[in-house]
């Protein structure tokens, strides 16, 4: 009796076995992988330092394509000694435009960061998925890290929306001390005005230091 039912048992591995293997390739390809983020888009941002104790809002508009940045800084009637600007990054000339919105002053100063996309690198690691919000009203998001085991501390956050890859937060660590939180919004693809990238006349005659954010 024992001989019938270790001969069956072997039949029903041998009969099942290939599907077990197919389970096992389907669930090995199934692993998650980084999607890939908009190449251009336009939005609004706030950009929270977490030294300075400061919020940063911002209308944006991105070009991963070739690779710059505008950021126009919203105005805040509560604070009556801020000095709001336009900032152009151009990082293919390693250069970035400091505009006085106002005044129209304007600062030229040498970028020493390499270009960092809005998107989630490669090797990146998986760190959960989730919803923002609740029922009816949500959307799914994958969050990202640059977490390594022989790291500690991860020093970039990233997370995603998992439909079309568009940044929602991201969070970098620098030197263990600087943390900036940056939150996206009201995301449109494209850029509708490609001139946004043009520093004004003003910057001809530009000044080689950055100015002060505040007159007080």
């Amino acid at each position: 009796m024992h001989m019938h039912m270790h001969m069956l048992w072997f039949v029903f591995l041998a009969a099942v076995g290939p599907s077990v293997l197919g389970l096992l390739k389907v669930e090995a390809s199934s692993v998650v992988a980084p999607c890939a983020a908009p190449l251009q888009w336009e939005g609004r941002w706030v950009l929270y330092n977490h030294r300075s104790g400061r919020n940063h809002r911002a209308a944006v508009s991105y070009d991963g394509l070739n690779h710059r940045i505008r950021v126009l800084q919203r105005h805040k009637k509560h604070t009556p000694c801020q000095r709001f600007f336009e900032y152009i990054y151009l990082y293919q000339s390693m250069v970035m435009f400091q505009i006085d919105q106002k005044t129209k002053e304007c600062s030229k100063i040498a970028l020493t960061d390499a270009w960092d996309p809005f998107d989630i690198p490669d090797n990146s690691t998986f760190e959960d998925q989730y919803f923002i919000g609740g029922p009816g009203d949500n959307v799914e998001v994958q969050e990202w890290s640059d977490r390594k085991p022989a790291r500690q501390h991860e020093t970039w956050v990233g997370v995603y929306t998992l439909k079309d890859c568009y940044p929602v937060q991201e969070t970098y660590t620098r030197n263990s001390s600087v943390t900036t939180s940056t939150r996206f919004f009201n995301l449109q693809l494209g850029i509708s005005d490609p001139d946004v990238f043009t520093p004004p006349s003003t910057c001809q005659a530009a000044r080689p230091e950055r100015m002060a954010e505040a007159d007080c």
